[in-house]
């Protein structure tokens, strides 16, 4: 599995639930998708994963989730990306790039204005569900390695500071600040 596979996972399963916002039931879907491929498969998939959230581990992305979720500790962090991840390709890549872009986003009006949190903790586990339906063992530990960049120095400040925010982030700001 590459990359290229690994984002048509995610388009299948998102094209096989209801509702493709809700990240938990594309989260459900992807591990019943890699449940039918081989074990290798599934272990890439997991490193392709942790890739992902490599890449997006960026400090204004961090202060978008922030403003987003009302907060956000590191596990929300995860839990963010891992959202972001499931609504697919196109959307991960633009938000990543410039997250002020979640302001644009249907399921984001929609969450702003429900005051629901934007995360999903579920596809982290997606690997570790599949692996285990396709050999009915555990996923091995040392399944995936992850490596994250230093965040930038210049996103530095606190989160609840509302110029900062309202300056850097000023879309997001507007819908939740």
């Amino acid at each position: 599995m590459d990359t290229k596979e690994f984002w048509k996972l995610i388009d299948d399963a998102r094209t096989l639930v209801v509702d493709p916002a809700d990240a938990r039931a594309v989260a459900g879907r992807m591990a019943a998708l890699l449940a039918q491929r081989p074990a290798d498969d599934i272990l890439a998939a997991q490193q392709l994963l942790w890739d992902l959230m490599a890449v997006s581990y960026r400090a204004p992305l961090w202060a978008a989730a922030y403003t987003v979720n009302g907060g956000c500790s590191d596990d929300g962090f995860d839990y963010f990306r891992a959202w972001l991840i499931a609504q697919g390709r196109e959307v991960f890549e633009r938000v990543v790039a410039d997250p002020d872009a979640l302001a644009s986003l249907p399921v984001v009006r929609a969450a702003a204005a429900e005051g629901a949190d934007l995360e999903c903790e579920r596809v982290l586990g997606v690997a570790w569900d599949a692996y285990q339906e396709a050999t009915g063992e555990q996923l091995p530990p040392a399944s995936f390695t992850i490596d994250y960049p230093a965040l930038d120095p210049d996103w530095g400040f606190d989160f609840d500071d509302a110029e900062q925010i309202a300056q850097r982030l000023p879309r997001l700001d507007a819908l939740y600040g």
